[in-house]
């Protein structure tokens, strides 16, 4: 019984210096994946930066595209109303003088 107290607390010290150096080797593995980690995200951080240029452009030549369009359909939009009014403005004519003729014809 001695020696199981005397071995016993050897024994458990071993494995707790075991224990730890595991813990160490596993820190030290993990500290790597982490910087290899932080090196992947920065290397994809430097090719989204890089293409923010090119998104800028893309942007910018859309805004103009839309602009343009705007423009050539409120043209359309204005063209095509100007050629109504006219048809409108030329039947409302065309009753005015009725109306005019009937009227003289009243008169007479």
């Amino acid at each position: 019984m001695e020696t199981l107290v005397t071995i016993l607390p050897i024994i458990i010290n071993i494995l707790l210096i075991i224990l730890l150096v595991i813990g160490i080797i596993l820190l030290i593995k993990c500290i790597r994946i982490i910087d290899k980690a932080h090196e992947v995200i920065q290397n994809v951080e430097d090719k989204v930066n890089s293409l923010n240029a090119l998104f800028s452009v893309v942007e910018m030549f859309n805004s103009k595209i839309a602009l343009l369009t705007d423009k050539v359909t409120s043209t359309i939009e204005g063209f095509i109303t100007k050629i109504f009014n006219r048809k409108n403005n030329d039947e409302y004519d065309e009753e005015d003088e009725l109306e005019n003729i009937i009227k003289e014809e009243g008169n007479e």
